[in-house]
Order: structure tokens, then C-alpha cells, then sequence
């Protein structure tokens, strides 16, 4: 129950943050706004105010807004008829909520009190060749900082590390005579097998969970840092799929259930970060320059722009739109149906 509890919630919030920002984007452009629906039809319920339709639908994996003529320029008051400018900053709207939602999410996962890891992390293994062994680490080295930030356990470590990829790093390394040194090293995109990106193997020494929270006042500009850094994580971990030719692991809404149950079992916190990169996630993912996906309408508005006004057919990017949207469907499909495999063999999306 929790878990079908906590992602109705999780989804409802992001889908509605998403929709929203369409909705207010539009409204104050004086674009008319049929219907905003929670779901995909079919329609459950559905209630008229003013000029728009609020709909309840089946299908609870998605969301929208339907704008009136949104590939006919001829209907007064339609997206079509509006400038290039308008449109690029409707149909990019939902996006820009979702990667502000997160800030309100990773601000109140501080603020809130929460637990906390710390440790020393111990180097014990260096791999031959690697950065860290022409750095001069060495294990039972143990890591203080990285880039003056403060090392409190294992996770900073990786953290701080993945931000880094292709970037010299300065770790500030103990030894065990006590002697500080400050090593730099460049963590690798694409590592040997078995590998990270600086080539060490770390532990946890000492480990003590702590009951923390943050002023708000602290809270907030860590909540915008720490989305910033998710922001970089992403490009980083997007970069990497082309440089070591490795697709990502996918989930579909049956996946992100079954993780969300997992972390809504950790507590409120835990919940709040998983909602920020979700978020996040929705905001990159639609985007993407694809067919039925705002990153697809993105890219007929900056065609037009690039032929100085001249419109492509509304008929034809209707169709591509409407192809685009049947292969997202059977791919959430595809995704779905090898979620629910793992579950049946008992497998988490968590290593």
C-alpha cells in the first residue's frame, strides 16, 4: 500500500508541476486552453471552468494540455497563431517547472531532519596505471576532501568525483603518518572494467548515522546547488553512454513504483530527492528532440524560425507528432513489460 500510496503522490506532483507550467504559460500568452487532463483517456471525470475542460483519465502514466490549434495558425487565439517566441516559451514551459520544482524538493529534503552517514573513507584498493596511482594514492590514504569540499562518507567521494569527469580533481589526502597532501588527478570517462573513474576503491571507517536538518536559509541555496550538480550529473552521465557506447538502464512507471516504494520505506527525505531527480529526468527526457514530445514541437517552431516564417505543413507535423507519440507509447510498453519481469524475479532497479 505504501508503495502504491507513495507514487500515486510522487507522479501526481510531477505530472500536474509539468502540465502547469503549460498552463500558466499559455493562459498569460492569451492562448486558449481546452482541456488540462491528469492521466490519458479514457476520460473518467471531468469538470468545465471557463473555457477549459479539467479531466481525470484512465491511464495515470502521463499528463496534458490541449491548446486550441496547435498546428493551425488560422484560429484566433491558437499556439499556431502566436509568435515564434510565444510558442518556444509555452512548449518549453513544463520543462523549465520541472527543473524548478526540484529546488523546492531538494530544499525541503535538508530542511527536513533526516539521517546522515559519516565516516572516514579509506582508500584500500589503487588500481595500476590508473589516476590516482600516478597521483601518488595510496591505500590506507584516507580522503578529506575533494575540490575543498569536505569527504563525510563513501557517497560524497563518488559524488564529488562523477561531477568531475575529465576535469582535474584536487584531493586533499591523510596519510597514515597524519601528513596532508593535495593530489590532483583527471577521473576518466570511460575506465577499464571493474574500474572507476579515478581507479581506487574506497571504505567506511568509523561509520555514525547523525540526525540533521538545515535552516531554511541554508537549505535553499544548497536545495539550487545540489539541483545544479543533478543538472551536470545528467550531462555527464549522457556523454558517457557516447564515449563508452553503453545504454543506460531504463524504467518504466511500473520501475519508478516499485522505487519509489523502496525509498518511501527510507522516509520523507529520501522520497523529496527521489521526486527532484524524477523531476529532473522529465524535464531533460521531454526536451529531447523527439516526435510527440515538447523537444520535438521545439524543434518545427526553430525550423520555422530558420526559413524566416515559413511554416512547415500543419498537417504533416501533425503526423509526425502522431507517429512520434505512437512509438513513445510502445516503447513505455516495452519498458513496462521488462519491469515486470524484474519484479517477478525479485530483482531491484537499486545495484
Amino acid at each position: 500500500m505504501i508503495t502504491i500510496l507513495a507514487f500515486i503522490g510522487l507522479l501526481a506532483v510531477l505530472i500536474l508541476s509539468h502540465e502547469l507550467g503549460h498552463f500558466i504559460a499559455a493562459k498569460s500568452s492569451g492562448i486558449k486552453v481546452l482541456e488540462f487532463g491528469f492521466g490519458f483517456p479514457p476520460r473518467l471525470f471531468s469538470i468545465k471552468r471557463g473555457e477549459t475542460v479539467y479531466s481525470l483519465n484512465l491511464l495515470p502514466f502521463g499528463g496534458f494540455v490541449r491548446l486550441l490549434g496547435e498546428e493551425d495558425p488560422t484560429l484566433p487565439g491558437s499556439l499556431a497563431s502566436k509568435s515564434i517566441a510565444t510558442r518556444f516559451i509555452v512548449l518549453s514551459a513544463g520543462s523549465i517547472m520541472n527543473i524548478l520544482v526540484p529546488v523546492v524538493f531538494f530544499s525541503l529534503s535538508l530542511a527536513i531532519p533526516h539521517n546522515a552517514v559519516t565516516e572516514k573513507v579509506v582508500v584500500e584498493k589503487v588500481a595500476p596505471a590508473s589516476p590516482a596511482y600516478i597521483a601518488g594514492i595510496e591505500p590506507g590514504d584516507i580522503i578529506l576532501k575533494i575540490n575543498n569540499r569536505p569527504v563525510k562518507n563513501r557517497g560524497d567521494a563518488g559524488y564529488f568525483i562523477r561531477l568531475n569527469l575529465g576535469s582535474e580533481t584536487t584531493i586533499l589526502i591523510q596519510k597514515p603518518s597524519l601528513e596532508l597532501k593535495e593530489m590532483k588527478v583527471i577521473p576518466r570517462w570511460n575506465p577499464p572494467p571493474e574500474q572507476g573513474a579515478i581507479g581506487i576503491v574506497v571504505t567506511g571507517v568509523g561509520s555514525t548515522i547523525i540526525h540533521q536538518s538545515y535552516p531554511v536559509w541554508k537549505a535553499i541555496p544548497l536545495g539550487i546547488r545540489q539541483c545544479w550538480e543533478i543538472l551536470v550529473l545528467f550531462r555527464n552521465e549522457v556523454m558517457s553512454w557516447f564515449i563508452r557506447g553503453k545504454l543506460p538502464q531504463l524504467a518504466g512507471p511500473v520501475g519508478i513504483a516499485q522505487v519509489t516504494g523502496e525509498v518511501a520505506k527510507a522516509g520523507i527525505s529520501p522520497l523529496m530527492q527521489l521526486a527532484a531527480l524524477i523531476s529532473l529526468n522529465l524535464a531533460i527526457i521531454n526536451l529531447f528532440p523527439f516526435p510527440g514530445l515538447d523537444g520535438g514541437r521545439l524543434i518545427f517552431v526553430f525550423l520555422e524560425w530558420l526559413r524566416r516564417g515559413k511554416r512547415i505543413s500543419p498537417k504533416k507535423e501533425g503526423l509526425v507528432h502522431l507517429v512520434g507519440f505512437i512509438i513513445l507509447i510502445g516503447v513505455i510498453f516495452a519498458v513496462t513489460y521488462h519491469d515486470i519481469l524484474r519484479i517477478i524475479r525479485g530483482e531491484s532497479l537499486f545495484p
